[in-house]
């Protein structure tokens, strides 16, 4: 296949493709504007390989997206370029309506015009991949243990998040209105090597790195389900390809963990990689006022994913968080950022 991958520098994209360039033999067009957290360096390894490409083109450029489809004429898209990190979009929001929503508009309508070129085979095989987020649902109780599934009705409580929301019923819209054949998958938080710095774990290694303290919003409570982006990948590839058309997956490790414990986490990895003389890392940790809309709790069910296309994580997160830790200590300097970052202690506290 030829698979267009939008945000193809960015974390979770560049694992994608990575995988895809190392492990299979179809090829991959990297659409991507390399805006703040791109990265063309985590493609390094396979941007040699004739299976790969790479377009410097925004998402919403319609003249250059066009020009992108009619030069490769690909037969799916994965669609992962957007704004991401919550702080920012409280901060500056239209930003993220502009990258998440029209964007993602612009794609859809390119995309379908494709399609709709496209004869036989290739027009059947066809898919349109959105990928979107766990944030689209809500928040979760602290005090149960529901999990989101496909069917959870939509409640976003971040302009981020609102605007992931729109963009996937935009992508649900342009099934059902004009037939295009869609799925979308919705993860949890990721984590992983190549990350950029102002997210909440690669942040906090970095602070710790540098005996910096270490914010946490509010009381730490607030719980995450922590995906390693190599599986994440794994599962994305697997709902392009086996997925049904018009369905939604949820992708997620069931690995619930407080913003506290995680930095517990972090903090006796350092101890044991990278140890203070001054002490624990732990004692870095202090708290810090609440962020506006900060969710509770979320947590994914990933029983559709599982049963219907037999995706389950591969990775230990306990091994996974160690592989993190011990990557961005060797690279205490990705993404061109120190810990201190965007928005200064507002940085990345609440993931």
């Amino acid at each position: 296949m030829r698979i267009l991958v939008t945000g193809g520098a960015g974390f979770i994209g560049s694992a994608v493709i990575r995988q895809y360039v190392k492990e299979t033999d179809h090829t991959v067009i990297n659409l991507d504007s390399l805006t703040y957290a791109a990265n063309l360096k985590a493609i390094a390894e396979v941007e040699a390989s004739p299976h790969y490409h790479f377009e410097k083109v925004d998402i919403c450029d319609r003249k250059k997206v066009t020009k992108v489809f009619g030069e490769y004429k690909p037969d799916a898209v994965m669609h992962l370029a957007a704004e991401s990190h919550v702080d920012r979009s409280i901060d500056g929001p239209s930003a993220f309506t502009n990258t998440n929503v029209v964007g993602t508009q612009i794609l859809l309508e390119t995309a379908l015009e494709h399609w709709r070129n496209l004869e036989g085979a290739q027009k059947d095989a066809f898919r349109f991949h959105h990928v979107s987020t766990d944030e689209v649902f809500g928040s979760l109780s602290l005090t149960n243990r529901q999990r989101f599934t496909e069917t959870t009705p939509y409640d976003p409580h971040s302009p981020y998040a609102a605007s992931k929301a729109a963009a996937d019923h935009l992508v649900r819209a342009w099934h059902a209105t004009y037939g295009l054949p869609i799925v979308i998958s919705n993860s949890s938080n990721n984590f992983g090597p190549y990350q950029f710095p102002e997210k909440f774990i690669p942040l906090m290694i970095l602070k710790a790195k540098a005996g910096e303290p270490l914010p946490i919003y509010g009381t730490g409570d607030n719980i995450r389900d922590w995906l390693y982006v190599e599986d994440h990948a794994r599962g994305l590839r697997r709902v392009l390809e086996r997925g049904q058309v018009g369905e939604s997956y949820n992708i997620g490790a069931q690995n619930e963990k407080t913003n506290l414990e995680m930095v517990e986490k972090i903090c006796d990895l350092m101890d044991e990689l990278c140890p203070r003389q001054e002490g624990s890392h732990g004692e870095l940790i202090s708290f810090v006022k609440d962020r506006p809309g900060h969710d509770l709790r979320y947590a994914m069910d990933p029983t559709k994913i599982n049963r219907e296309l037999g995706w389950k994580p591969q990775e230990k997160f306990e091994l996974a968080l160690r592989k993190t830790v011990q990557w961005y200590l060797a690279n205490p300097h990705w993404g061109g950022a120190d810990a201190s970052g965007y928005g200064g202690e507002r940085l990345g506290l609440g993931p």
